[in-house]
């Protein structure tokens, strides 16, 4: 999908829209674990089209997401107004070799990132949700805009798990 950084956070912002941001991303790891229940690791690897990405490498973007976000705020605390660089994740997805990572096992890592995270926010003054940094492609971001980005982010690719999940599973009951 071509769009610009504009369009992006459009997109991935109009998720969580009406939302709690916090909420969304204490629920999301829960989700996923619920949604891979029974499928087999071979069902999880599975690209359901040759460009798209397979349960196993969303879930495992979604850790090195967390991994980002996880160093985007505590650099943005410690530094307001630094720089923030961008990454390309199709890049990350072919140098990582998620397509032979194990799904519930980058589930259990996401989890434990998306803990600490959270754990962290609930500490922070008002003050500091306003401390930004400034992301290479899509200008400033604020703390509290970047809670929000994850969180539409996590229904952006839970939405995408759901409909492989029940691609499979409706393609398993005509067999």
């Amino acid at each position: 999908m071509n769009e610009t950084a504009q369009q992006y956070i459009q997109r991935i912002l109009g998720h969580v829209e009406g939302q709690q941001p916090m909420k969304v991303q204490a629920t999301t790891a829960a989700k996923i674990g619920n949604l891979l229940e029974g499928v087999p690791t071979s069902k999880l690897r599975k690209r359901p089209e040759p460009e798209t990405w397979s349960i196993t490498e969303i879930v495992t973007h979604l850790v090195d997401a967390e991994i980002v976000g996880a160093y985007r705020m505590r650099t943005i605390l410690g530094t307001p107004g630094v720089d923030i660089p961008a990454y390309d994740q199709d890049v990350w997805i072919k140098s990582g070799h998620y397509e032979k990572r194990d799904a519930r096992k980058s589930l259990e890592q996401f989890r434990a990132i998306r803990e600490a995270n959270l754990a962290l926010l609930k500490t922070l003054t008002p003050e500091q949700w306003k401390h930004y940094g400034m992301h290479a492609e899509r200008g400033q971001e604020t703390i509290e805009r970047l809670v929000r980005m994850h969180a539409g982010h996590d229904l952006n690719h839970l939405k995408q798990i759901e409909r492989i999940v029940k691609t499979e599973k409706g393609s398993a009951k005509k067999r």
